[in-house]
């Protein structure tokens, strides 16, 4: 009854080809065929109207896998006030050998600037990581990330060059860290794999604010520990937007997509616990995949899937 593997990010797109262009020619994702989905599970899965029209494809860098989704008729557009302490941001950590080469690559498609004076060389109890943060076309933030040597998996230490490896996690903004916590640990079976409190220039900087104070919190499925899922909650500064349910076709919608070793039971813990479902409980889709949608505390969408 718990999480077993993080599969993919899922994304709502506006336009397909573009967001497809950038995440293949700035980050390296191998293009993956266009699908269009026309099964009502599907929809009933997403909150959305059985009506919509969605067509996706699934790209891939390394051993993971994104999911950029287009819906039609589509939902609210990206809010115009964003940063990075949002309560519905999430984005993905893309690692790198070279960060400055990976950016000064990814800097011809002229991506959105989340972090300013360049990548950052984040203090030592935060690893000794270097990141930089930025945004897709559509506005969703995304990472680049260099560990250095003996932190992380091991597998992001046998290449070298600018080229991105693979993502290392998705991390999402949180108000209550312990919450969260409990949630995903106690539900959803989660091992927790380490905490940091982040602050100082460097921290601010990689975010484009001020006087940070910042949780970092990792937690790792129960059996494939990368990617893993990773809590940002900000002390300080406040987030000052405040923010409804986020619908699957708003664009600044992503989800998670976890694989589950049993998800009747785990989806009957989870009614018992009050948690809040996207989907009519568990569905059955086309393709014969079984699934369900949730939201954690903060209303962040959670995908749950096992193989029929």
């Amino acid at each position: 009854m718990s999480v077993s593997a993080f599969l993919r990010v899922s994304t709502t797109a506006t336009d397909l080809h573009r967001a497809g262009t950038f995440f293949h020619e700035g980050l390296g994702f191998a293009p993956g065929e266009e699908m269009r989905v026309d099964d009502p599970q599907w929809a009933r899965l997403m909150g959305i109207a059985p009506t919509s029209t969605v067509r996706a494809t699934r790209m891939r860098l390394g051993a993971q896998e994104i999911e950029l989704v287009c819906f039609d008729p589509p939902g609210r557009p990206y809010p115009t006030v964003r940063a990075a302490n949002d309560r519905w941001f999430q984005h993905i950590a893309i690692v790198v050998d070279d960060i400055d080469g990976a950016w000064s690559r990814l800097e011809a498609l002229s991506p959105f600037d989340i972090s300013t004076d360049g990548p950052q060389l984040l203090p030592a109890n935060t690893g000794g990581v270097s990141a930089f943060k930025f945004r897709d076309p559509d506005g969703h933030p995304l990472e680049l990330l260099h560990l250095p040597s003996g932190v992380g998996d091991d597998a992001w230490h046998h290449s070298e060059g600018s080229k991105p490896l693979g993502y290392d996690h998705s991390a999402i903004v949180v108000a209550d860290v312990e919450r969260s916590m409990r949630f995903y640990q106690n539900l959803l079976g989660f091992r927790y794999g380490g905490r940091s409190l982040n602050t100082g220039v460097e921290q601010d900087r990689l975010d484009g604010l001020t006087h940070c104070l910042v949780d970092v919190v990792a937690l790792e499925p129960a059996e494939v520990a990368t990617p893993h899922l990773e809590l940002l909650c900000y002390r300080q500064p406040p987030c000052e937007v405040p923010v409804g349910d986020v619908d699957a076709n708003d664009v600044e919608s992503t989800r998670q997509v976890h694989r589950v070793d049993d998800l009747d039971r785990l989806a009957e813990r989870l009614k018992d616990a009050g948690v809040r479902f996207v989907s009519p409980g568990v569905v059955t889709l086309a393709t014969g995949e079984r699934a369900a949608a949730i939201r954690d505390p903060d209303g962040h969408m959670i995908v749950l899937t096992q193989q029929g």
